[in-house]
């Protein structure tokens, strides 16, 4: 049976290529505890501990990874500041040829960030017209966990480390 040129002339979903197979290994369900730096969420903030999980699933055939997240805040001495939450797509946008991911919190952030495999590495930039320029960066080199790091770039072109967490399987 031939297919009909009319149905042959619509555009079919992307097929589920080896860029998400690297992007996979990235994306388990994690916890982690760690600090966020003085500073981190804003001039005058202060330091604080984070206890935190992800959960991840995939959409539309595994063409899309999304998580979501969240995280307790603790002043120092241990009292409650705050409960964050994120929702992250990602996946492979052949159309540019790189990664890409949106994302968006409960603070009302909402942000499309670019990103790229190197090696151990997983790296996502938000995009240039981003109020504030965050890199995100995941590091699988060390068996069993995920290194993950939050910055933001200071507009001088370095870059302050807001938090880093090692995140394992739970």
């Amino acid at each position: 049976m031939t297919e009909r040129p009319d149905i042959a002339a619509v555009p079919k979903p992307i097929d589920v290529g080896p860029e998400m197979e690297a992007l996979r290994r990235f994306f388990g369900d994690v916890t982690w505890e760690g600090t966020i730096r003085a500073g981190g969420m804003g001039p005058g903030t202060p330091t604080m501990t984070g206890s935190g999980r992800g959960r991840h699933t995939t959409i539309q055939d595994g063409r899309w990874i999304v998580g979501d997240y969240e995280q307790e805040q603790y002043l120092e001495d241990g009292a409650f500041v705050l409960k964050w939450q994120l929702h992250w797509v990602a996946g492979w946008a052949p159309e540019v040829g790189e990664y890409r991911a949106s994302m968006v919190d409960n603070y009302g952030h909402a942000l499309v960030c670019r990103g790229w495999v190197d090696g151990d590495r997983l790296v996502f930039e938000s995009m240039d017209n981003a109020q504030a320029h965050l890199r995100f960066t995941w590091d699988a080199s060390e068996p069993g966990a995920i290194v993950w790091r939050n910055e933001l770039s200071t507009g001088d072109g370095s870059w302050f480390p807001i938090e880093e967490y090692r995140m394992v399987p739970g």
